[in-house]
C-alpha cells in the first residue's frame, strides 16, 4: 500500500535526550521532554503514548506501551548546529556541513554601521539576549527615541524588535528586508527576524506579527522535489519563511499552536494529495526560550488532547508523521535551543503499527522517505524507512 498524502508536523524544540555531542554545544544533560515531566510531576500525553512515544526514553507519566499504534524512533541530527533553519532543512533532505554564523559578541560595528545607514536610523542593544529581556530593559529608551532594538542569541539570528506605534510594521518589515539582503557571504545568518512588539513600560508584550526572512536552502530540498513533479506543498506557521518559500504552493501563518492545529486540519479537508507541512512554535518560543516548563507541559497536553482530531481527519492512503526540529530545554538555565535526538512517530492505515524503527543517523531520513512513497526516486543523503513500516 502506498501513500497518497502525507503530513509532516513538527513539534518545534520537543527533544528527548542530549546527543552524544551535545556537551560542544554546552548542551549535556538536556532532555526537553523528559526533564520537563520531571520538573511538573509527569505529563498525561495519552494519545502521543499510544503511538509510541513512552518507547523512546523515560518521560514521567508517559508508559511504554507493548502495542503501539504507530512506528516509532527516534532521529540523531547530522548537521552543524542545533536551530531552526538547520534542523527543516535536514528534515527537508539537507544536511548542513557548516554551522550558520552566531555572534556571542554581538554583530561587528562595521556590519552595524551600515545596517544603521541603510536603513536611516541608529539602533539599540547589539548584543544575544532572551527577547522578551532585551524588551523590557531597552523598551523605555525605544519609545524614547524611535531607534530600534537589535539583538541575537545563541542561534543563528538577526533579530530586530520595535514597539508597532513606533515603528510601524511595514516599515519595521522594510528593515528586516534591508537587513536580509545585507547578510550574506561570511554573515549569512539562517534568518532575520521582525519582533514587534505593544505595550507601555513594564507591561509590554510581543504580538503575532513576528515575520522571519530566512537564508534561501543551498540546495535541493524534498519540497522542491515534491512540487516539481506536481504535488502540492502545504505550509502551515512559519514552514515558509524557513525555507523562503521554495517548493512551496500553499501557506498560511499563525497566531499559535492550537490555530496551528485548526489549519492542518483545514489544510487537509482540503488539499487531498502531496505534503502538509506544519511547525508549531510555541513550544520553542513561548515556553522553552521562556524557561517555563509548566507552560511547556500545558502546551504539550494541549497538542496531545488536539491529536484524535488529526487522526480522524486522516484519509485511507494518508501518512501522520510527528517530529522535531532540535531541543530547548526549559528546565536549564540556559534559554536557548540544545542539542538533542528528536522523536520520530509515525502513523496511518498505510503503516505497520509496533514498528521500532531504532535510532536514525539523520533528520533526512524524513526525506528519503517522502521520495520513496511518492515514487521521486532515491535521495541523496538518509535513508529511507518506509519498506520498514510499509504494508504489504
Amino acid at each position: 500500500m502506498s501513500a497518497q498524502r502525507v503530513i509532516l508536523i513538527v513539534l518545534d524544540s520537543v527533544g528527548i535526550g542530549a546527543l552524544p555531542d551535545a556537551h560542544i554545544y554546552g548542551d549535556a544533560g538536556s532532555n526537553t521532554l523528559g526533564n520537563t515531566a520531571r520538573a511538573v510531576g509527569g505529563l498525561h500525553l495519552p494519545h502521543l503514548e499510544a503511538l509510541g512515544l513512552g518507547r523512546l526514553g523515560e518521560f514521567l507519566g508517559v508508559a511504554p506501551v507493548a502495542h503501539p499504534r504507530g512506528a516509532f524512533g527516534r532521529m540523531a541530527e547530522a548537521s552543524r548546529g542545533k536551530d531552526t533553519t538547520v534542523g527543516h532543512w535536514e528534515i527537508a533532505g539537507l544536511i548542513s556541513s557548516r554551522p550558520l554564523p552566531t555572534y556571542p559578541s554581538g554583530f561587528p560595528d562595521d556590519l552595524v554601521a551600515e545596517f544603521e545607514r541603510r536603513i536611516g536610523r541608529k539602533v539599540l542593544g547589539n548584543r544575544p539576549a532572551s527577547g522578551t529581556a532585551i524588551i523590557e530593559e531597552l523598551g523605555p529608551a525605544h519609545l524614547r527615541t524611535g531607534r530600534p532594538i537589535l539583538y541575537t542569541s545563541a542561534d543563528s539570528v538577526f533579530q530586530v524588535a520595535a514597539h508597532e506605534e513606533v515603528i510601524p510594521l511595514e516599515e519595521l518589515y522594510r528593515i528586516c528586508e534591508i537587513a536580509r539582503a545585507l547578510l550574506q557571504g561570511e554573515h549569512a545568518v539562517g534568518r532575520v527576524i521582525a519582533r514587534p512588539f505593544v505595550g507601555e513600560p513594564g507591561h509590554f508584550v510581543r504580538t503575532p506579527n513576528r515575520r522571519d526572512w530566512s537564508l534561501p536552502p543551498p540546495g535541493e530540498t524534498i519540497l522542491d522535489r515534491l512540487s516539481a513533479a506536481g504535488y502540492p506543498v502545504g505550509a502551515v506557521g512559519k514552514i515558509d519563511d524557513i525555507f523562503a518559500g521554495r517548493g512551496i504552493t500553499r501557506t498560511e501563518h499563525i497566531r499559535d499552536n492550537m490555530h496551528g492545529v485548526d489549519v492542518t486540519l483545514r489544510f487537509m479537508a482540503e488539499q487531498p494529495t502531496g505534503l502538509i507541512f506544519t511547525n508549531l512554535v510555541d513550544f520553542d518560543m513561548r515556553w522553552g526560550h521562556r524557561n517555563d516548563p509548566a507552560a511547556y507541559a500545558q502546551g504539550l497536553e494541549a497538542f496531545d488532547a488536539r491529536l484524535p482530531e488529526l487522526l480522524a481527519a486522516l484519509q485511507a492512503g494518508d501518512v501522520l508523521i510527528l517530529t522535531a526540529d532540535h531541543g530547548c530545554d526549559p528546565t536549564t538555565p540556559s534559554t536557548d535551543h540544545s542539542r538533542e535526538y528528536v522523536p520520530l512517530l509515525v502513523y496511518g492505515q498505510p503503516i505497520l503499527p509496533g514498528v521500532d524503527l531504532g535510532t536514525r543517523a539523520t533528520f533526512a531520513d524524513i526525506a528519503a522517505t517522502l521520495a520513496e512513497l511518492f515514487g521521486l526516486g532515491p535521495w541523496p543523503v538518509g535513508q529511507s524507512f518506509w519498506q520498514k513500516i510499509a504494508k504489504e
